[in-house]
Parts: structure tokens; C-alpha cells; sequence
């Protein structure tokens, strides 16, 4: 199988269809497949349930889905940092599934696992507990949480191999590998592929198996949160 691609577009010819569940990655800004979702917007794809640790911020990452009503419904763990997110939700044009955040990442590890659901304390006795069934395990009360198997994939690593091996690179580690496995069909964008045979098998974080399809291109170095220091006098 022929896995890399000319460009975003064509690596998501004839994946996408309206009404579809993507599981992006990324965490903060870090990570964020924002070429892939670029051509998302481009396809027009809509009514779509996207499941990512975060939703981006206005203008960049999800939010450039959000911002054309494309989204129909997020399933998340934090979406503080989106104006038009809030402005969506608090008016009903956008349903929101929210999920403790260690939850979702099992929830996505889960379902590349081929396991259903999963017991968890995060949650008992809260609103996310309520609908859900309860168990108890050793005197502690348990809730059963479903794992998230997505239509479509969509990832950014640092680097890979024409194989689809992939490396990620500090914290884009973090949702992006239970994002990747998830999805029926996965799809990563990368910062350089590097030839066959040239990655240390020790350092590969996501085995080409769960990768279908690859992409390289350049990609914008964002900070969510600015802070510094007056220089001394």
C-alpha cells in the first residue's frame, strides 16, 4: 500500500462524508492536524461529531470548523479557550459531550483496543455519572464509560517513515497515538518522512499498522498562552 500522499486533499479522497465521527489529536495547540482540517473545511464536510481533547481556539485548529458550522457536536475534555465555541453551545447550535480528560484518552485507547467500555471512579457523583450505569468493585463505586471508535483519524506526528511509523514530538505525544488508533481509517500529516529503515524501532511511538495514509507539509509554531518577564533594569 502505497501510504504517502502529494498533499491534504488527497489524502482524505473519498474518506469523508457528512454525518461522520473524526478523532483529531493534538493537546493545547500542540499537535493539531491543522493541515487535514484545512482540507476538511475545503470538502465542506458537515454535521460532523469530532471527538479531541480540545477544540482548537478561534481561527485555528477546530476552530476553523467551528467557525463554519461544520461542527455538529464535540466531544471534549476542555474548550476554555474559544470564544465562538462558547457563543455556539450557550446559544444550542452545538451539542457537547464533556469528558474528564484521563476518561477520553482511555475512552479513544479503548476503542483502538477493540474493548466496548471501561469502569472508572472519574466522575462518581457528578453530572457526568448521571444516565451512565454504576457497579461497585471492592466497596468503591465504579461508572461504565464506552470507548470512541471513529470513521476517520486524523493526526499530526514530527516525523515518519513511508511505512507510516511515527514519532511524535514532547507533549503532540499526548492524545494523538489514542487518537490515531481509534479511528477506522487514519490519516497523519508529519514534518518530514524520513526513509524506510532510518527510525530506531525503540523510538517509534505508533507502529505503521494503524497509519493508512501520510502527509507532509509545513506547519504554523503557535503559543496558546504568551507569558513573560520585564527585563531587569
Amino acid at each position: 500500500m502505497k501510504k504517502v500522499q502529494k498533499s491534504a486533499a488527497q489524502a482524505l479522497d473519498g474518506l469523508l462524508f457528512d454525518g461522520m465521527k473524526i478523532a483529531a489529536g493534538g493537546f493545547g495547540l500542540c499537535g493539531i492536524p491543522e493541515l487535514l482540517i484545512a482540507a476538511i473545511r475545503d470538502a465542506g464536510t458537515k454535521n460532523l461529531t469530532v471527538a479531541s481533547n480540545n477544540a482548537g481556539v478561534d481561527g485555528f485548529g477546530l476552530g476553523i470548523l467551528l467557525g463554519t458550522r461544520q461542527i455538529k457536536k464535540m466531544v471534549s475534555s476542555y474548550v476554555g479557550e474559544n470564544a465562538e465555541f462558547m457563543r455556539q453551545y450557550l446559544s444550542g447550535e452545538l451539542e457537547l459531550e464533556f469528558n474528564p480528560q484521563g476518561t477520553l484518552a482511555e475512552r479513544m485507547r479503548a476503542g483502538g483496543a477493540g474493548i466496548p467500555g471501561f469502569y472508572t471512579r472519574t466522575g462518581v457523583g457528578t453530572v457526568i455519572a448521571e444516565g451512565k450505569e454504576h457497579k461497585e468493585f471492592d466497596g468503591q463505586t465504579y461508572i461504565l464509560e464506552r470507548s470512541f471508535v471513529a470513521d476517520l483519524s486524523i493526526v499530526k506526528a514530527w516525523k515518519a517513515d513511508p511505512s507510516g511509523n511515527l514519532v511524535f514530538r514532547k507533549a503532540a505525544r499526548n492524545f494523538n497515538p489514542p487518537a490515531a488508533t481509534c479511528g477506522k481509517v487514519c490519516v497523519a500529516e508529519v514534518e518530514e518522512i524520513v526513509p524506510l529503515g532510518s527510525l530506531d524501532p525503540d523510538h517509534i511511538h505508533l507502529p505503521g499498522i494503524y497509519v493508512h495514509r501520510i502527509v507532509q507539509g509545513k506547519h504554523e509554531k503557535r503559543i496558546e498562552q504568551r507569558t513573560t518577564r520585564k527585563r531587569a533594569a
